[in-house]
């Protein structure tokens, strides 16, 4: 491998990583245009191993806006990942994927007051803690494009998830 090659190579590695933490933002700030845009023109989503739908990027965009709504706080940490780049006798090629780990805890959007050091006790979901979190690992399909590296598709397999539980507030 040459140090050319080597270079490219770190440059998409750099570039796929700004791809996947572009996802994890777009889907906590509710930025569905974002989202839209991280994908190829047939990009896929898959949400059905966490218990949601399949489907072409542009309308699972739609529905996770709807979908999100029930939790207005959202932080989507995506780590461990694990990135092949296709290799065509040396060279990277076009095409790459991505398995990297989730954890995403999440606060419900209940109306209740937020809890003592609050400044404005307006947290949503009444509290500092999740109220649901779930961790899994994703798998995401990526490709080279004129405009850079896009996600072709993703699959989320979720392997565990933390429901609320009756707190006793009142």
């Amino acid at each position: 491998m040459t140090q050319r090659v080597a270079l490219a190579t770190v440059l998409d590695r750099l570039a796929i990583d700004a791809v996947i933490t572009g996802y994890a933002v777009a889907v906590d700030d509710g930025d569905w245009s974002g989202y839209r845009a991280l994908f190829t023109a047939d990009g896929r989503a898959d949400y059905r191993g966490a218990g949601g739908r399949e489907g072409p990027a542009h309308e699972m965009a739609g529905w996770l806006a709807e979908t999100m709504r029930l939790f207005p706080v959202r932080q989507h940490l995506i780590v461990n990942r694990r990135t092949d780049l296709q290799d065509l006798g040396g060279y990277p090629g076009d095409r790459a994927e991505v398995r990297a780990d989730y954890l995403n805890p999440m606060l419900l959007a209940s109306g209740e007051r937020g809890e003592a050091g609050d400044p404005d006790g307006a947290v949503p979901g009444g509290g500092s803690t999740p109220d649901f979190v779930s961790g899994g690992r994703y798998t995401f399909d990526l490709r080279r494009t004129e405009t850079g590296w896009r996600i072709r598709g993703v699959v989320v397999h979720e392997k565990w998830r933390r429901m609320p539980v009756a707190s006793g507030r009142a």
